[in-house]
């Protein structure tokens, strides 16, 4: 069934029936995680290893030509045929529209919660990144500091908007949990983690992004998702 996709023959499936997930644990590669976990859907984890150059196979290339993780073929795409996926944010989409889980049904809603997850993918993810490379990476080695203020001020003003959106409310679409929930809190545990810059950025004072990163980072999926796929 999976045979079409030449990215199977460097990463060959166990169970081809099942949903295949290329990532690694990194904040976009998390989301994707997460949502599989709370969909329950079945699915095959591999891992696409950066420090081997995965990414830039001719096999991983094959799926997704912008070389980023993470990405997925179902095998019971739409109509019952193979697809393949790449984007987290379509991803994301995808998999709420497959379980009926997790995207409100109502319009209106619909589409207010995608709204947030743009935002994530055209605001957060971006700046955070850059963020973390001026100042956790190769970035802070360069003396000329205005890149680096540059983010941190733009990183800073994204947490308040998150902050000011949380005001009174459980998770940014109000009382449930969604795919714009689980697109964001990977990125706000990566500041405080790997680019250990929580008290930088003064997160401290964002006690409606803290109370919320708490409950979504905690739930039983989040907790599974950020070691998925295991890296060797």
């Amino acid at each position: 069934m999976l045979d079409n996709f030449n990215i199977t023959r460097r990463w060959a499936p166990k169970n081809p029936g099942i949903i295949q997930l290329y990532s690694l644990p990194t904040p976009n590669g998390i989301k994707v995680s997460a949502m599989l976990e709370e969909t329950g859907l079945a699915y095959e984890p591999h891992l696409v290893d950066f420090g081997e150059s995965d990414q830039f196979t001719p096999e991983f290339l094959s799926l997704n030509p912008n070389n980023k993780i993470p990405a997925i073929i179902d095998p019971d795409g739409p109509g019952g045929a193979p697809m393949g996926l790449f984007e987290s944010g379509a991803i994301l989409i995808y998999l709420a529209e497959k379980t009926g889980q997790f995207l409100p049904s109502d319009a209106a809603r619909r589409y207010e919660t995608i709204q947030w997850l743009m935002w994530q993918m055209g605001g957060v993810g971006p700046m955070f990144g850059q963020f973390g490379f001026f100042h956790a990476f190769a970035g802070k080695e360069i003396e000329d500091r205005r890149p680096f203020n540059r983010y941190k001020e733009e990183v800073q003003r994204l947490l308040d908007v998150l902050d000011d959106r949380l005001e009174g409310r459980d998770f940014v679409m109000g009382a449930d949990y969604t795919i714009a929930d689980i697109a964001i809190w990977p990125w706000v545990r990566v500041l405080s983690g790997h680019y250990d810059a929580f008290d930088l950025l003064e997160m401290g004072e964002l006690g409606n992004v803290n109370r919320w990163f708490e409950a979504c980072a905690n739930r039983p999926a989040s907790l599974k998702a950020v070691d998925i796929p295991a890296r060797d």
